[in-house]
């Protein structure tokens, strides 16, 4: 059964904004996605109501899915400070007749004091059920090859004969769709959750596969943080050694979203040896280390090219960058990945080179980086 845009607002209509108003005429809905039953859309605010909005934002959703047809919900509360207001400022109450406020009080007002040494925000971190090790492959930049560096690390894992997962983390551009040839859409179990698609031996998940390789992923932090949280507790993961997430490029919500949500035992990060990059780098490698997530070491992608006719080595972004700035760093060197003709082919095609060619010199390399990977998860592992 098809699920429309007008369903979605015609549910949405029956429920209330703070002020009395129906939510389909709110003025506060942003473009509604529906994608194979799944209905996804954010509420946007303004900052100074975003606690009180919050229960509208739990009935939307509770809306949504009750309408037939409609096999899940996303829906983010976006709250966007109006230019020129002071944050830290409360706002006066102003109080009616009796004494009752009219309006909705500011955010400040409902905040609740936090005194010191008070659990952060890493206190929400909880396990996933069934899964050993979360580790996160990151990069400073978008460009080094880090999904295609996932997605061939992972198979190297698998290699290994431990059970893998792969999560698409990369809200804006997923790859993994493209990289393994997978069209379908994932399906739910009895617990409307879920079901990873499996190819290569991995449990794969990923926002592409629930949206059109076309479309354009305009979506604000809560957005992407709900997104992110969603695919990380409302999918089937079942029993694995290792899920690895595939992280967008950067060092902004999505990042700080996983680090909070489950305890990271580890991240990977992906970087090419020229000197832009290696900066960016250094960003992602010490935002983990600022939230307490262990660095597992740094790869180096694209760090050659070698002729196939001739043999002739180009060191066509610098070599050796990577491995200088992790020796710098204090953390392990994982290996140099070269810019190859197959490694992209493959990769285009669908049939990532660990399994394509799994006797290659490539193969060999992503198996080497999985097996130093899983040396440093040996105590989690075990």
């Amino acid at each position: 059964m098809s699920v429309s845009k007008q369903q979605v607002l015609d549910g949405l209509a029956k429920v209330a904004s703070p002020r009395g108003v129906p939510l389909a005429h709110a003025n506060v809905l942003s473009e509604i996605a529906v994608t194979d039953g799944r209905v996804m859309f954010s509420i946007n605010v303004d900052a100074a109501e975003a606690r009180a909005w919050e229960s509208v934002r739990a009935q939307a959703e509770a809306a949504v899915r009750a309408i037939p047809g409609v096999t899940g919900a996303m829906v983010a509360l976006t709250a966007e400070r109006k230019p020129g207001s002071a944050p830290s400022a409360p706002a006066p109450h102003r109080h009616g007749p009796g004494g009752h406020s009219h309006g909705v009080q500011p955010v400040s007002a409902h905040r609740p004091h936090q005194p010191p040494g008070a659990p952060s925000a890493m206190g929400k971190q909880a396990e996933i059920p069934g899964v050993k090790a979360v580790i996160a492959v990151a990069s400073g930049k978008g460009g080094v090859g880090k999904s295609t560096t996932s997605l061939n690390v992972a198979l190297g894992l698998r290699a290994l004969g431990l059970k893998v997962g792969l999560l698409d983390a990369d809200i804006y551009g997923p790859s993994v769709p493209r990289l393994t040839g997978i069209n379908e859409k994932p399906t739910l179990d009895d617990n409307k959750k879920m079901i990873p698609i499996e190819r290569f031996g991995l449990s794969i998940m990923s926002i592409g596969f629930l949206v059109e390789e076309e479309t354009a992923m305009i979506w604000r932090g809560p957005m992407v943080m709900s997104a992110i949280t969603q695919m990380l507790r409302d999918v089937a993961w079942g029993q694995l050694d290792v899920l690895v997430v595939d992280m967008p490029p950067g060092t902004g919500d999505a990042q700080l979203t996983l680090a909070q949500n489950v305890p990271l035992k580890g991240a990977v990060i992906v970087s090419t040896p020229q000197d832009l990059a290696l900066i960016d780098a250094r960003r992602g490698l010490a935002m983990f280390t600022k939230v307490n997530v262990p660095v597992l070491g740094i790869i180096e992608n694209m760090s050659y090219f070698q002729c196939p006719e001739c043999g002739t080595r180009s060191d066509i972004f610098g070599h050796g960058g990577a491995r200088h700035e992790a020796e710098r760093l204090g953390v392990p060197f994982l290996g140099e990945v070269p810019l190859h003709m197959s490694i992209r082919a493959m990769s285009d095609a669908g049939t990532p080179v660990v399994v394509s060619e799994p006797d290659g010199p490539h193969a060999a390399i992503y198996r080497n980086i999985g097996q130093q990977v899983r040396d440093s998860l040996k105590a989690v592992l075990a």
